[in-house]
């Protein structure tokens, strides 16, 4: 008779956010997807968890340093383009961390906010997927070159607070994606690289469905609290130090990601200054 306890989804997410192994973790997160799809994997969203080991899992390479140390990502060479991808999947696996960290760290949540971050997580660990497989197709593997880690550092501020964590985690930083991708898609296009073209075309859409998820639970936080969402915003980046936002914005992306129209105006004149 099996006596094992049921698979959980916090445990088993916590457990993933744990693994240093960039190829176990990614194959894990897309089994935890399905298994949670086929019903297979319960919810527990009232325990409390804590972490038994250093998190978040990361392999010994890539090496971590300041964002200015990290090599400028030219398109004139093979070299200059695989850095720019090895960065790009750096994101990836660093943005599968924090989906898996916002499953296990907060209890208490609606059972829909743990699939749509389980979502997120097995979609970020297809775009990581496909962004090490078309390095490694140039010739070069994730931790060929150094990389940063603006991210998680973002969100080890803001563990102690969902709201705070969702605030700048995101819907600021990542949501910063949507602004970037049509930028670097179209270098990577003029450089003939149309495979790594077609990659962020497809991270692209998915990514503007996570920055909405974001901002749905977002909205839902500020209302339990019956706090107002722009406001509050502005003083958690204010409190937290956030990067300072600067166009370009992709305002066409950041509307159907979500974002409301007083905060896209705001956005607008930043761009006009």
């Amino acid at each position: 008779m099996n006596t094992s306890p049921p698979a959980e989804l916090r445990l088993i997410s916590l457990s993933l956010l744990a693994e240093c192994d960039a190829v176990h973790k990614v194959e894990g997160v897309r089994r935890l997807a399905q298994a949670w799809t086929s019903g297979d994997v319960s919810l527990d969203a009232h325990a409390v968890l804590t972490a038994q080991h250093l998190i978040p899992g990361k392999p010994d390479k890539p090496e971590l340093v300041s964002p200015l140390s990290v090599k400028r990502r030219s398109m004139i060479t093979p070299e200059g383009r695989a850095i720019l991808i090895h960065a790009l999947a750096h994101i990836e696996f660093n943005a599968i961390n924090l989906a898996l960290d916002v499953i296990w760290r907060y209890a208490d949540m609606p059972r829909e906010y743990y699939a749509d971050w389980l979502q997120v997580a097995d979609e970020e660990a297809l775009h990581f997927s496909l962004l090490a497989g078309h390095l490694q197709q140039q010739g070069y593997a994730y931790g060929d070159f150094p990389a940063h880690n603006s991210l998680w550092e973002m969100a080890a501020k803001t563990q102690h607070d969902i709201l705070a964590r969702i605030a700048l985690v995101p819907r600021t930083m990542e949501a910063r994606g949507l602004d970037a991708t049509p930028q670097v898609r179209a270098k990577l296009a003029q450089a003939k690289d149309m495979a790594a073209a077609a990659i962020l075309d497809i991270i692209l859409r998915d990514e503007i469905g996570h920055v909405a998820i974001g901002n749905h639970w977002y909205n839902w936080l500020c209302e339990q609290r019956g706090l107002e969402p722009v406001a509050t915003s502005a003083r958690l980046a204010t409190e937290y130090q956030a990067p300072v936002m600067r166009g370009p914005f992709n305002l066409e992306a950041r509307r159907a990601a979500g974002f409301s129209e007083l905060e896209l105006d705001a956005l607008s004149n930043i761009q006009k200054a």
